[in-house]
């Protein structure tokens, strides 16, 4: 049985025998894998050592404690925040064995297949088809505002393989190599100038039997856990006091007295402990979603994140004025960008944020999770659920 003086024993060892400061990042994270330190909450072989979530916070301290730079999340966000959680908890051993170092380390980027123009918020309502072809599965179909699809290795993918059934049971969940033959990526510029979303083709897509996740038909309930971990990975990200956009504005405001006036003070000490509260909240939500039970409380922190990113990117406009609106280049080299956020520009973050009440679910698709699942109340009527979905009018 692990604890926190075994657990800082075997980082020890770690940078004892691997110098970080002589290696390359990615292969120093290899080798973090390897010994059981990515998510000590993993099973042996598979980044981690079965141990408890708590000790992961010894891992991160010990390795600060020793120079190690911290695990870059931005580059592999979908990833490491949805597609790990999802084939540890529903992929095969040898899923399992391909997928996750490469993944933790950052070799392969991952995105997710999931929206499309005719099925946004209600995803079960999706078109892409998935037809048996022995061995493999033929997908067509369109997919959009796919982020980082193109630096993808990996993409998850939800396609119906059963269009006599209701919608939300003929769906099977597969992982797609974004290099086959017929995945056709194409940007999609957005208000900030970047293109970080994507809309991505399917034309006789093959893929292997072997890379579906979950029984045939269940994709829905696979499905489910990634969405689930993808608001936590949105809303509750780990964060320090004052990072994000509270952090930027709280540096403005520091930086210049003449803004300190009765009223702006109570609006920014509003949005501080807002901030504040939703951090401290996060980490339960970032627990119970380590620990492979991730809820509806992940809703609820994505909601908290959304307006509160909103009204803080907001009020940092306000306080810079039109300065706020020009920045170098509203182009950016597309082969840059990996979602990362690295521009530090009050307008573009404040343009940036619209999307944070679409993204990983609308705020109305959210409000009616936590009404069903937190607050039960009665579902609204739907005369979609139990028809096939072959019958249902688009």
């Amino acid at each position: 049985m692990e604890d926190h003086d075994s657990i800082r024993s075997r980082v020890r060892a770690l940078v004892a025998r691997h110098d970080p400061a002589g290696l390359p990042q990615q292969e120093f994270l290899g080798y973090r894998f390897d010994a059981g330190l990515a998510w000590v909450h993993a099973p042996v072989g598979l980044g981690g050592l079965g141990a408890s979530r708590a000790l992961q916070r010894d891992v991160d301290d010990e390795l600060e404690a020793a120079g190690v730079p911290r695990l870059n999340a931005a580059r592999n966000p979908i990833g490491l925040g949805m597609g790990a959680p999802t084939v540890l908890a529903h992929g095969t051993g040898a899923q399992r064995e391909r997928l996750l170092r490469p993944l933790w380390t950052g070799e392969e980027v991952w995105c997710q297949l999931f929206s499309e123009p005719g099925a946004g918020s209600d995803l079960a309502g999706l078109a892409t088809r998935a037809v048996r072809d022995g061995d493999h599965w033929v997908v067509d179909g369109q997919k959009v505002w796919t982020s980082l699809a193109h630096h993808a290795r990996w993409a998850m993918l939800l396609a119906r393989t059963d269009p006599e059934l209701p919608k939300h049971q003929g769906m099977t969940y597969f992982i797609l190599d974004m290099h086959a033959p017929g995945v056709e990526v194409r940007p999609l510029r957005q208000a900030t100038g970047q293109a970080e979303f994507n809309e991505v083709f399917l034309s006789d897509v093959r893929i292997p039997d072997s890379m579906r996740v979950g029984e045939l038909g269940q994709g829905w309930t696979v499905a489910t856990t990634t969405l689930m971990n993808e608001r936590v990975a949105i809303g509750a990200a780990a964060a320090p006091r004052e990072g994000g956009p509270v952090g930027d504005l709280m540096r403005l405001w520091r930086e210049r007295p003449d803004l300190r006036t009765p009223g702006l003070h109570h609006r920014l000490l509003r949005l501080w402990v807002r901030a504040e509260a939703a951090r401290i909240g996060n980490e339960r939500t970032r627990q119970a979603s380590a620990a492979g039970k991730p809820g509806p409380e992940g809703s609820a922190a994505k909601l908290a994140y959304a307006a509160i990113a909103q009204e803080t990117t907001r009020l940092h406009l306000e306080l810079t004025g039109p300065d706020a609106l020009t920045y170098d280049d509203w182009t950016f080299r597309r082969s840059e960008m990996t979602g990362s956020g690295r521009v530090r520009c009050p307008g573009f973050h404040y343009l940036r944020t619209r999307a944070n009440s679409i993204e990983g679910g609308t705020n109305e698709v959210l409000r009616g999770v936590i009404a069903d699942r937190v607050l039960d109340l009665p579902r609204e009527p739907r005369t979609d659920t139990k028809l096939p979905w072959k019958d249902v009018p688009r």
